[in-house]
């Protein structure tokens, strides 16, 4: 079985991210003086689904990313597939926290992970049927 190495470091600042948007809503909740729920503050609220958001997709995509590295997909093309649901993740972030937010931007966040998602399932589908025959699964 070939170890992951690319995926776990993107994994790491993904981490990082969660983290900060984490922190993010706790000082949010600290300032809105709210500990549960939103308390009908819009800026927690947004805050809160940027958070969400980012657990809702990223631990999914990681897994799809790491499958695709243990197969021995193109480092290459996962380092391009990670990069894009950095930004991805990003963009969405950032424009869902904002009161003024871009949705066309938003979209694109969105869009970006989603792609990775995409790719992912399709290369690791492809992979079962290249690869599933050499060892008797298919």
């Amino acid at each position: 079985m070939n170890v992951p190495f690319v995926v776990p470091a993107y994994a790491g600042v993904l981490a990082l991210i969660y983290i900060f948007l984490a922190i993010r809503v706790s000082r949010i909740r600290g300032t809105a003086k709210t500990m549960i729920g939103t308390g009908g503050d819009l800026r927690l609220e947004r805050a809160i689904r940027a958070h969400a958001n980012c657990a809702e997709y990223v631990p999914f995509a990681l897994l799809l990313l790491g499958f695709m590295e243990m197969q021995r997909n193109s480092a290459y093309l996962l380092h391009v597939l990670c990069l894009m649901l950095i930004a991805g993740r990003i963009i969405h972030a950032i424009n869902i926290s904002r009161a003024n937010e871009s949705i066309p931007v938003r979209v694109v966040g969105t869009l970006l992970t989603q792609a990775v998602m995409i790719v992912a399932a399709i290369a690791l589908i492809i992979d079962y049927f290249r690869i599933a025959p050499l060892y008797g699964a298919a």
